[in-house]
């Protein structure tokens, strides 16, 4: 699941005009890695949600910032595989 949710990720950058070349695991979603500005990470959590049935909260959106693509990735796989 959570390789299904990296692809997913990585091809919602991509369509959202992000550079996703040398993007790993490691790499921050704010500003020291891909660079998401507020509003791209709540684009990106809204097509998350969408796409996988899971749910962030207003809270979230700062610590979402500070996530790696890995720790992204894992955090959502581990919401969908609590709904089962």
């Amino acid at each position: 699941m959570r390789e299904e949710v990296r692809e997913f990720v990585l091809a919602q950058l991509q369509d959202m005009n992000y550079d996703t070349e040398g993007i790993d695991d490691d790499t921050t979603l704010g500003p020291a890695g891909v660079d998401l500005e507020s509003l791209a990470l709540a684009d990106l959590s809204v097509r998350v949600e969408d796409r996988f049935g899971v749910r962030f909260s207003d809270d979230e959106s700062e610590e979402l910032a500070l996530m790696t693509v890995g720790e992204f990735t894992t955090a959502v796989a581990g919401r969908v595989a609590q709904q089962v």
